[in-house]
């Protein structure tokens, strides 16, 4: 029985510093051998283009975001600019209309029927080679839709740009999004990105696949597009930007509408995982996504089956392996009691207490999921951040 619980314990325990240490630096020794990444260099004629961009409730940020959309670097003539409202109730679409001579297009779709139905439908009336789907709140850098288009090659279907955040005007980014960041960055020179971002991606319109409304487009459609045979390309070249005025609880809200959605949209495409038809995108998206998805799960039982050994087994380790755990835990504590009382909080204790944090939101993620609960439509925030 020591056996067992041993071999479990250091099992888990390589899981996650497989997630969170050795797959970036696989990815980074795999990339530098394979760099499968297309260069960025734009075709001699530029593809036509159609920003969508993904509007309900966004009076407070729309008109920005299409004053921000007409002053990008791309030819006029090529450059199509569609804001789908899903059933709005305030004055979104007056707004769009009022820009209608500037060639800006509204699509209403009615019965806030969600992100991902609207696109759809919004993708069989664009005439775009390339069609670039936003959110309302993302503000591009001027040359951002030349830096997707530059990346296509024949067998990319699929680009995603990079998003990055404000607050009072100075970037502000986390230990995490950083982490997601290098990921993104490496995995195309490996296989395949296995993800995008709602905020600013890019599908070849002779690619895109029509997604069933409950899947999350932003996870789904680079999903699809592997496949059907294409990659999936990334580039920080091409930058959106947004606000950030999101305390952690708030992030965590989101992250457990994204985690529900994203497993309900997993399930559909667990023929990725066959490592005999996908080796190394099934390596991509068990180590991305699976596993950290996965990581709270993971967590409880290091520490169960930590404490048991440190009961039945004479080895030292395991006494030190389970105090480095509660120290941990009991940073991340430090970490609540600072953010609790609006103290400055370092970041010893701030990383650990939201990981634990986003940690919790998967857990109630996952916790839909078992009680076969989903999230179809989004909310607006209010915003109260500026520029």
């Amino acid at each position: 029985m020591s056996a067992v619980i041993e071999a479990i314990f250091w099992l888990t325990a390589l899981l996650l510093v497989h997630v969170y240490m050795l797959y970036p630096a696989t990815l980074f020794v795999l990339g530098a051998v394979l760099d499968r990444s297309e260069p960025n260099e734009l075709p001699r004629e530029l593809p036509t283009v159609s920003l969508v961009i993904a509007a309900y409730n966004e009076e407070e940020v729309i008109g920005a975001k299409i004053e921000n959309s007409l002053e990008l670097d791309y030819p006029e003539d090529k450059l199509d600019i569609v804001v789908f409202s899903d059933a709005s109730s305030d004055n979104t679409d007056s707004i769009v209309r009022s820009y209608a001579d500037r060639g800006v297009r509204l699509e209403r779709i009615e019965g806030r029927v969600g992100k991902t139905e609207c696109q759809n439908r919004v993708a069989e009336r664009v005439d775009g080679d390339i069609i670039v789907f936003s959110d309302a709140d993302s503000m591009y850098e001027e040359q951002a839709i030349k830096k997707l288009v530059g990346k296509f090659g024949d067998s990319v279907g699929c680009v995603v740009g990079e998003l990055r955040y404000k607050k009072y005007g100075v970037e502000a980014e986390s230990a995490y999004r950083t982490f997601e960041k290098i990921i993104r960055r490496l995995e195309p020179r490996v296989s395949s990105g296995a993800g995008a971002n709602g905020s600013i991606y890019a599908v070849k319109r002779s690619s895109y696949v029509p997604l069933p409304p409950d899947q999350i487009s932003d996870f789904a459609e680079p999903l699809a597009i592997v496949q059907q045979g294409e990659r999936v390309e990334y580039t920080s070249k091409a930058r959106a930007w947004e606000n950030t005025g999101e305390d952690v609880e708030s992030e965590a809200s989101r992250r457990v509408r994204i985690g529900t959605r994203s497993w309900h949209t997993f399930f559909d495409y667990v023929g990725l995982l066959n490592p005999l038809r996908y080796p190394l995108f099934s390596f991509e998206l068990v180590s991305h996504w699976l596993l950290r998805w996965l990581t709270p799960v993971l967590l409880a039982i290091a520490m169960v089956t930590n404490v048991v050994l440190v009961a039945i087994s004479p080895n030292p380790l395991y006494l030190v392996t389970l105090l480095g755990q509660f120290g941990f835990y009991s940073l991340a504590a430090v970490g609540w009691i600072l953010n609790q009382s609006d103290r400055p909080t370092p970041t010893i204790a701030y990383v650990p207490y939201y990981f634990l944090v986003l940690n919790k939101s998967l857990v109630h993620a996952l916790w839909n999921v078992i009680r076969d609960r989903n999230i179809i439509t989004w909310e607006t925030e209010t915003r109260s951040e500026s520029d």
